[in-house]
């Protein structure tokens, strides 16, 4: 047997804002995971997206503290298209959240944007340039 890559965790500090960020960004999840110790979404491609509190990994790894620093981990999700790239960004900036990257067109062919999640983390717009 091959282990193959099934779920992506996220560790929130407030499981209802980091589930309303991801709500926006397509993802689909009951209203009723806002106040859960855990959460998952399934993406069409079969890929599960995970959720769970600071307080239940500390349940399961006592000496688990909150990282500091730089980012190890991304998410990106791709945009139909460079206009969509900069309208979602804008409205999740309109919705509150910080922007890390305003969107711009990358020398590698993409419009790109950097919108960070309600616990810091990069979040990554991307569409190819048309």
């Amino acid at each position: 047997m091959t282990p193959r890559l099934d779920a992506i965790g996220l560790v929130a500090s407030d499981m209802a804002a980091s589930l309303a960020f991801y709500r926006r960004l397509g993802l689909d999840i009951p209203a009723e995971a806002d106040s859960a110790p855990h959460a998952e979404a399934t993406l069409p491609s079969g890929l599960r997206v995970l959720w769970d509190t600071e307080e239940t990994v500390r349940s399961f790894d006592p000496e688990w503290t909150r990282p500091t620093g730089g980012e190890r981990l991304g998410l990106a999700f791709l945009c139909d298209s460079p206009a969509e790239v900069d309208s979602v960004y804008a409205e999740l900036i309109e919705a509150g959240h910080q922007g890390h990257l305003v969107p711009w067109d990358a020398f590698w062919g993409q419009r790109y944007a950097v919108v960070l999640d309600p616990d810091g983390c990069g979040v990554s717009l991307f569409a190819n340039a048309a």
